[in-house]
């Protein structure tokens, strides 16, 4: 079986048939970063459509200065950054996965309080956390996205949003805490909804 770097230069000696094997190798992570980067299954199997057609187009382009992966998910990044502005409205982070069978199932969250990262994989008031994450600015979003969801190294976020990995820690961590203040916000706010008595009711 040839190697990735084969198939690479086979595709940039002009066997185009070659690409497909890049496409089968990458289609599901294409696919699944989409999907977490607009919230919606549709747009997100357009996006990567665009993602591997941009890919295809500018192979020329690539000098394997980078890993294929990276060029790949900062291509697909772009693109899904193109079509949230252009729609004008806030990416949203899609807090679902999808297996093998192509099911789609919800991801569990857990408390913030103890870790705000860790609250993108497992909680108990999902509504809550999607919330807190779509009131973030886009980087925000994008880099936990990236390093809780998509479980990317420091490095290969880095690579991708050409970041030094300094930067990408002390913004990892600005996110973080952004996460929790406005869990903590959220949560305020519904806690004095919930303690406001009702008309004609009992206050406890």
């Amino acid at each position: 079986m040839m190697d990735e770097k084969e198939i690479i230069e086979r595709v940039l000696a002009g066997e185009n048939d070659a690409f497909g094997k890049l496409v089968e190798a990458y289609q599901d992570r294409v696919y699944n970063l989409a999907l977490r980067m607009c919230g919606n299954r549709e747009d997100a199997f357009d996006l990567a459509q665009e993602a591997f057609f941009r890919a295809w187009r500018g192979m020329s382009g690539f000098q394997f200065e980078s890993a294929f992966s990276t060029w790949l998910f900062r291509l697909t990044t772009n693109v899904c950054l193109d079509f949230l502005r252009a729609k004008k409205r806030k990416p949203t982070v899609s807090l679902t996965t999808v297996d093998d069978s192509d099911e789609e199932t919800q991801l569990e969250l857990p408390d913030l309080t103890q870790n705000p990262e860790a609250l993108l994989l497992a909680a108990e008031d999902r509504a809550l956390v999607a919330r807190a994450l779509n009131e973030l600015p886009v980087e925000y979003r994008q880099i936990l996205t990236m390093r809780a969801i998509n479980d990317m190294s420091y490095a290969e976020i880095g690579a991708v949003l050409k970041l030094r990995e300094g930067t990408v820690k002390s913004r990892l961590s600005r996110a973080r805490l952004a996460l929790r203040n406005n869990l903590l916000q959220i949560g305020n706010k519904l806690d004095a909804k919930s303690s406001t008595p009702t008309k004609g009711g009992d206050a406890r």
